[in-house]
């Protein structure tokens, strides 16, 4: 049975069940994130892998900024290649067994790194394996999730992996509190050890959700793909062949795999530039690429170093507090992308975050943070009130926007695209930060407050509002040539006063009844006689 109805549409548990286990795709890739910020500061591990004068006094062992910007970033390295192979790996294999054997993978990669004795390079080829597996996920989660999730909440659904990301942080954080003190290796290997968990946990939670229902469409396995609808919007099985809303579901979806089949996809078809595919590509890959470019990771990779640096006297604690303050925002972040659809709050976001920038930046460079305690408490303020900007906008928004901005036949490998763009830049700021900082100090903040006030302004020319919409009719939109970024809110297909009215209709149509009123008194047109190309028929 359906759990709620929204706007008549029926949603079943199932959705927010498999929303959840997806997403703890997000939560795996969190906790590697978080994670080694603070076992870069763990005396044994300091012992172990890096360079002491006297191997007997940890505070003369120091990482070198290349080992330690390797360590950190072959797993964005890892995550950039995985990216890519997770798109033909989630086409081969189905949407749930390719992160069942993902799953695998970054179990493997944690052994490699927890079986480390003293050799850093297998720690690091150890981070390198577990990225594979994290990179692979990024792509099939967001679209698993975009594709599985009933449109009226995708947008919520689809953005618990960027609270899954954050809540991950958050509980490395606590769990490298908890175990520093640890005697010997068990401090890091501890913190490493239980990712194993995250992985198990949703390898067989995922095994118990529905495939993708289009993944299964474009197979033939249409049976199969109307029990899956059936299930996420919590319809009986016996009501599965009578109901009109399940049947309509099932046809345009028929009908899209039908029309794309003769329409094969490769890799060299994202960068076509009919139907737009070229420039949605570009725009994944910049979204992706600006995402990082926030200036978020400096803090969840070095942020112990850097508020250690400010005179903090226990920068765990001040990673906590970023931890906690990224996981709650990103709550609203939710709310947000839901309420107030995505172009607005990414370009809001972008000014907000490059303000507090501003001041971070300012702030460390005009006093000495360690002389003046003040100035110190300044920057953290300064990059709470960030991380709260970014965890409600830039954070769950643009992984929202990969799920549902691609058209069906392209949407894996453009996924995979926009992912690596993203963990390319990961790797270069994770590698190169060591050596800017080291250069510039906190004046890095000015680059990253500029990075976000150039997101912002690509958001506002190129980026449509696809809320409210099905990923049929937002590809509809891209290639409506009278509809530009700036006022694509309004956007409606010929036939309709406005968005507002199509929402209307459609809902009337979900709910399998007449819209009252004007415009004409339309009746909604029968779920046999809608089709995947017309004006006239877009399902929200």
């Amino acid at each position: 049975m359906a759990l709620f109805y929204m706007h008549g549409v029926p949603i079943g548990a199932v959705a927010i069940l498999l929303a959840l286990v997806a997403s703890m795709g997000g939560f795996i890739f969190g906790y590697d994130t978080g994670q080694i910020s603070d076992i870069l500061l763990m005396a044994d591990f300091r012992r172990r892998f890096a360079t002491c004068s006297n191997p007997a006094d940890v505070d003369t062992c120091q990482f070198s900024v290349v080992r330690a910007g390797l360590i950190v970033s072959l797993l964005s390295i890892g995550t950039l290649v995985g990216a890519l192979l997770g798109a033909p790996t989630a086409d081969y294999l189905g949407r749930r067994y390719a992160m069942v054997a993902e799953c695998g993978l970054f179990i493997v990669g944690v052994i490699i790194q927890i079986t480390s004795t003293g050799v850093w390079q297998q720690f690091a080829v150890g981070r390198w394996v577990s990225g594979l597996a994290v990179g692979a996920l990024s792509a099939a989660v967001p679209m698993y999730q975009a594709e599985t999730a009933p449109s009226r909440i995708r947008g919520t659904l689809t953005a618990t992996y960027q609270l899954f990301i954050t809540f991950g942080i958050l509980v490395a954080y606590c769990i490298s509190i908890g175990t520093r003190y640890l005697p010997g290796a068990g401090s890091w290997r501890t913190v490493v050890g239980i990712g194993i968990i995250w992985p198990f946990v949703m390898a067989t939670g995922i095994l118990f959700m529905p495939e993708s229902p289009r993944w299964l469409a474009s197979r033939g396995r249409i049976d199969e793909a109307r029990d899956s609808l059936a299930r996420s919007h919590g319809i009986p099985t016996s009501e599965e062949h009578t109901s009109e809303f399940l049947n309509t579901r099932v046809e345009d979806i028929r009908s899209n795999v039908e029309y794309e089949r003769q329409l094969r996809a490769g890799w060299v078809d994202c960068f076509r530039p009919q139907n737009k595919i070229l420039y949605r590509t570009l725009l994944g890959m910049a979204l992706q690429s600006f995402q990082q470019l926030t200036g978020a990771n400096y803090f969840f990779y070095y942020g112990a170093t850097t508020f250690k640096s400010v005179g903090i006297a226990d920068s765990f604690i001040t990673q906590i507090i970023l931890g906690a303050v990224n996981f709650v925002c990103t709550f609203g972040g939710l709310y947000v992308m839901q309420r107030f659809g995505r172009r607005n709050p990414l370009i809001i976001g972008g000014i907000w975050q490059a303000c507090w920038l501003f001041v971070f930046a300012a702030a460390g460079t005009a006093k000495v943070p360690q002389d003046h305690p003040n100035i110190g408490k300044l920057m953290i303020v300064s990059a709470c009130l960030f991380i709260l900007g970014y965890a409600m906008t830039w954070a769950p928004g643009v992984w929202i926007l990969v799920g549902e901005t691609f058209p069906t036949r392209t949407r894996a490998k453009q996924s995979a695209l926009s992912a690596a763009a993203n963990w390319l830049w990961n790797f270069l700021l994770a590698f190169f930060t060591p050596f800017i900082s080291n250069a510039i100090a906190y004046r890095y903040g000015f680059v990253f407050a500029a990075c976000n006030l150039a997101g912002a302004v690509v958001v506002y020319f190129f980026l449509y509002e696809s809320s409210d919409l099905s990923l049929e009719s937002v590809d509809l939109m891209y290639n409506d040539p009278n509809c530009k970024p700036w006022n694509s809110r309004r956007w409606a297909p010929p036939g309709y006063a406005s968005r507002y009215d199509l929402v209307q209709q459609t809902q009337a149509a979900e709910a399998h009844k007449p819209l009252a009123g004007p415009p004409e008194e339309r009746r909604i047109e029968k779920a046999g006689e809608s089709s995947v190309g017309s004006s006239k028929t877009a399902t929200v």
